[in-house]
């Protein structure tokens, strides 16, 4: 079957089109036909080197499809269910293999690219807003890049919960998007100081929690954005890892706090898990939750997949669709 891996690290010319053996489900595992590959930042971090994996590799690990075998032990599953899973192995391939504890039934109404599209960088959105910091009416957050895939997602899941967003995006257009999702201020933050933004949007106290999935670039202007003992939510590094830094300094801004969560501890009990994707793709159908695909690409065509997503060139979601 047809799979994109990576032999060695580097930039997007690393991945490459393999054909590769069949996957056999493990006991507990179950296989999907992809009907849709989400493609994610986390991928990027892999084929870079920023985070290690064993080579050759197989990329992606959110994918939506029909099952067409289980391994010992699965009695949740079986062959022809429509599913989805964020926790996948390989992914950027024909078929792939899923922990079955890890795997959701996508409800009728919900097509694949919908599934693909939303589960990962959903549920994400879901915890930062939920538990990361638990928002409730009243309270101001400061969404990086609020027209990407967990942003625009964020943005709506915050508003749903009362809180007061302020936005950044990097154009005009994207600044519309956000707005559309419910933003109540945009700052672009390439003519504008998103931290003097997110003082003005609070009348200079600051916000009450940063959700940041940029790193590098903006850890110090997120942090600079905070009222005393106020959260940064730091959960993705698209501009680099953040740098290493004094906890001293989180006393000096005002006893703040800092995370840096992952999707893995949120979701780590199939009732969390099923929660959480159960609660999005009920938003979903009663029209109240609005998924952007904004890029499709075939499965070939990974890399180019990759360099749309890193030139920051996209919004929302984008996809490889394998046939």
């Amino acid at each position: 079957m047809l799979a994109v891996r990576i032999h060695e690290t580097g930039g997007p010319e690393k991945l490459r089109a393999d054909d590769i053996p069949l996957p056999a489900p493990g006991a507990g595992e179950v296989r999907l036909r992809v009907e849709a590959a989400g493609v994610n930042f986390i991928d990027t971090y892999k084929r870079s080197g920023l985070y290690p994996v064993p080579l050759p590799h197989t990329l992606g690990q959110e994918a939506a499809g029909v099952v067409t075998a289980v391994g010992a032990g699965v009695t949740d599953f079986q062959a022809g269910d429509r599913v989805a899973s964020a926790a996948m192995t390989g992914g950027y391939a024909a078929e792939a293999l899923a922990p079955a504890a890890q795997v959701v039934r996508v409800p009728p109404g919900v097509s694949a690219q919908l599934a693909a599209a939303v589960l990962l960088q959903g549920m994400t959105a879901h915890y930062l807003a939920g538990d990361t910091w638990p928002l409730k009416p009243g309270d101001t957050a400061l969404v990086h890049a609020a027209a990407g895939g967990v942003g625009l997602l964020l943005v709506q899941i915050a508003k749903k919960r009362g809180a007061r967003v302020l936005a950044t995006v990097g154009t005009d257009a994207k600044a519309q998007l956000a707005r559309e999702a419910g933003a109540e201020a945009v700052c672009v933050y390439t003519r504008e100081n998103f931290s003097a933004a997110a003082r003005a949007f609070t009348g200079g106290r600051g916000v009450d929690v940063v959700y940041d999935g940029v790193g590098k670039d903006t850890f110090e202007g997120s942090l600079a954005s905070l009222r005393p003992r106020g959260l940064l939510a730091s959960y993705g590094n698209a501009s680099g890892a953040v740098p290493p830094f004094a906890p001293l300094v989180l006393s000096q801004k005002g006893s703040l706090f800092f995370t840096r969560p992952t999707l893995a501890h949120y979701t780590a009990t199939p009732a969390e898990l099923r929660a959480r994707s159960g609660d999005l793709f009920a938003w979903i159908a009663a029209g109240t939750l609005q998924v952007r695909i904004g890029a499709t690409f075939p499965l070939a065509a990974a890399a180019d997949a990759h360099r749309a997503l890193e030139g920051r060139g996209t919004t929302g979601k984008v996809l490889l669709l394998p046939s």
